[in-house]
């Protein structure tokens, strides 16, 4: 019963203090904090410093002038890496693709074979390197995680700072009706679950390529 009685006088106790400290009134250890920048001010270009950030975290970058480029560099990387099975599900790439002969699978024919999905993004964030998608698009979630290697076509317009930003381009094109998925994706997969290995590759893709066009 002691044992009790002491209990409750050490919680009345602290209750008091508790009270006591709120009825101070005290000036504002950080004034303007709200209004400070959460980050310091990037000197580089939004595209140079994506380009950085994303290569930084183990992605593969390719800057093309226009679509002429584009294909040519798409067509370097399935040469070098013997690339013979490429998903693209989306029409917008479909047709870009179909535009210039490039040989692709269009459906999920054969896709457990598949070596590399070819998809858009919603929008790249400079400030980390990551790309934002959703599952608004055909291609849903399986050409970004399924494949050993994941393409990604983008356009300049679609460079912003910050998720929020990336954000606020998804909600332009949208309005309310936001996909149901929105994902950040920085570099290839990756985990050090065994062993404290990096392995590449173990929840996703092993390689993220963006190829970045100027808008025409």
């Amino acid at each position: 019963m002691q044992k009790n009685v002491k209990t409750t006088t050490a919680k009345e106790r602290m209750l008091k203090k508790i009270r006591h400290a709120l009825l101070q009134k005290r000036e504002h250890p950080y004034p303007g904090f709200e209004e400070t920048e959460l980050y310091a001010e990037e000197t580089d270009s939004i595209d140079v410093l994506f380009a950085q950030r994303f290569t930084a975290a183990a992605g593969k970058f390719v800057y093309c002038e226009n679509e002429v480029s584009f294909i040519e560099n798409l067509l370097s990387l399935a040469d070098k890496e013997v690339l013979r099975r490429m998903y693209a599900w989306e029409p917008r790439i479909q047709q870009l693709l179909e535009q210039y002969e490039f040989p692709f699978f269009r459906s999920n024919k054969g896709f457990a074979e598949a070596e590399a999905g070819i998809t858009g993004c919603e929008a790249l964030i400079a400030r980390f390197g990551s790309i934002l998608i959703s599952n608004a698009d055909a291609s849903g979630r399986q050409l970004t995680i399924y494949p050993h290697m994941h393409i990604v076509v983008a356009y300049t317009s679609q460079l912003v700072m910050d998720i929020k930003d990336g954000l606020g381009l998804m909600r332009r094109r949208y309005g309310v009706a936001l996909p149901s998925l929105i994902s950040v994706i920085t570099g290839p997969s990756r985990t050090a679950d065994i062993e404290k290995t990096l392995v590449l590759g173990a929840h996703g893709p092993k390689e993220v390529f963006v190829f970045l066009l100027e808008d025409q």
